[in-house]
């Protein structure tokens, strides 16, 4: 496993965002295809990609103190290893966390919802909430859970724009995921999306 650099989003598509909105659908079932380097980093940047010379990101975030981490836990990516990444939106880009992952895993973690390994990705939202309480107080985890979802439905919806699929998953053992993801002691996992071909 290497750092891999993601291709450079696009920023116009063919899909109106009314259109996504209409056709967006939680997908529990996923079709046994390969994802390109290109559609996955499409959906990561839409979720917390820097959209702005200023480092400013894809969604709002309270004081601009971006929360949020993104490991994507990849099975079936064309000329990616299989592993678990960390995004770095700071030149769009994977960093390598450890190859050492599996579906049986996952699926104890997600309390046996085996349609889940169905999927080619599975994006995780995790976040450090003393980012954003260090400022606000206890006012600043209900921050940190508007940008999460936020992000979640923006990933969602360029999903819809690329012709694929996703859902949020929300029960799950955190000390599961935490351990098959490998997040960092100050790291909560909120949500977790898979997305693949519908």
């Amino acid at each position: 496993m290497v750092r891999a650099t993601l291709p450079e989003p696009r920023q116009d598509g063919d899909a109106s965002v009314e259109r996504c909105i209409w056709r967006r659908r939680s997908v529990r079932s996923f079709r046994d295809r390969a994802l390109t380097l290109e559609q996955l980093g499409q959906v990561l940047w839409a979720a917390q990609g820097v959209t702005s010379a200023d480092a400013r990101r894809a969604v709002p975030s309270a004081g601009a103190l971006y929360p949020l981490e993104l490991y994507v836990a990849v099975w079936k990516i064309i000329s990616l290893a299989a592993g678990i990444y960390r995004y770095r939106p700071e030149g769009h880009q994977l960093l390598p966390v450890t190859s050492d992952h599996r579906r049986e895993t996952l699926v104890d973690a997600v309390h046996g919802q085996e349609w889940i390994a169905t999927a080619p990705a599975i994006v995780c939202i995790a976040a450090v909430f003393e980012r954003t309480t260090m400022k606000y107080g206890s006012r600043g985890r209900g921050y940190v859970y508007m940008e999460a979802g936020h992000a979640a439905e923006s990933l969602i919806l360029q999903a819809v724009a690329l012709d694929l699929a996703a859902t949020v998953v929300g029960a799950f053992s955190d000390g599961g995921v935490a351990r098959l993801l490998r997040l960092k002691p100050d790291e909560t996992p909120l949500c977790l999306i898979p997305v693949g071909a519908p």
